[in-house]
């Protein structure tokens, strides 16, 4: 009897220890989109056949196989998330820590492995929903918190108030061509600021709610309810429909890849993500 007694030990403790492991599992993007929900999104400057997410319940890849890896133990809810503009492994986010309350602002340097506190922010700790890192600037981050616009010009270290943040705001993005122009997607319209929030003004004919507002290359994509995906050269933005037709359905996060402009991807109001090879004119359904 006593014979056996190694083996079967040896055999549970190696069970025991699998089922502890610290490297994360694959699921397929269908089994997360019914988990959690997406709150930001982006490519992989390193490879843009990986992308990143932000998530309710952490931060995950989604490799070149479709499925989705939960890249590190920390479980935070990721409302505001932004990627460097240059670092492939630099990510800023804020949000709630798992256990509650606020994260302020912190920052991962190892692709997403691991986090840590860069500020609390004004009034903090704060728990910016929406949150952006200039592409001109990389060391200027912007971010809203309690119904203020708050920057920080030292690479998210040290954050002052700027003025209140637009009535209704959904997304925020900081222009790719000049630090201080912003643009802000709200509940009653487009809006550009040439000063860092300080005057806003409607650069869209149509008062109707945008869900989101991105600036990649100097170019500008939005989605306005009932109206479809817009895109605007910044420089004259001058829109155009890229496409109509999405129904009761909306888009509310977008990627562009940093290597081929013409590859998007989003995540819809169903928590679906999409991807289109044409610029937006066409999408298919990642599986």
């Amino acid at each position: 009897m006593t014979h056996y007694r190694w083996p079967l030990a040896m055999a549970l403790l190696f069970t025991l220890l699998a089922g502890c492991s610290r490297e994360p599992s694959s699921i397929s993007l269908d089994q997360l989109r019914q988990q959690t929900h997406i709150h930001g999104l982006a490519f992989d400057r390193a490879d843009s056949e990986r992308l990143w997410l932000a998530t309710h319940h952490g931060f995950y890849a989604v490799e070149r196989d479709g499925k989705a890896r939960r890249v590190s133990e920390e479980t935070h809810d990721f409302m505001g998330f932004a990627p460097h503009p240059e670092e492939a492994e630099t990510f800023f986010a804020s949000g709630h820590p798992a256990a509650g309350g606020n994260l302020g602002v912190v920052i991962s340097g190892d692709g997403g492995r691991s986090w840590s506190r860069l500020a609390a922010g004004v009034d903090g700790p704060v728990d910016f929903h929406q949150l952006t890192v200039s592409a001109a600037s990389p060391n200027v981050l912007y971010g809203a918190y309690a119904g203020q616009l708050q920057v920080s010009q030292d690479g998210g270290t040290s954050w002052r108030i700027l003025t209140k943040a637009p009535a209704g705001l959904i997304a925020l993005a900081a222009s790719s061509r000049d630090s201080e122009q912003l643009y802000a997607a709200t509940q009653t319209g487009l809006l550009m600021s040439p000063d860092g929030g300080e005057r806003w003004r409607q650069i869209h004919a149509e008062r109707r709610p945008v869900s989101l507002v991105v600036a990649s290359q100097g170019t500008l994509y939005a989605f306005m309810l009932d109206v479809g995906l817009l895109r605007a050269e910044e420089a004259s933005r001058d829109w155009e429909m890229v496409k109509r037709g999405w129904g009761e359905r909306y888009l509310m996060h977008l990627a562009v890849d940093p290597d081929n402009p013409q590859r998007l991807v989003a995540a819809d109001d169903l928590n679906q993500l999409l991807i289109s090879e044409n610029g937006g004119r066409d999408w298919s359904r990642l599986e």
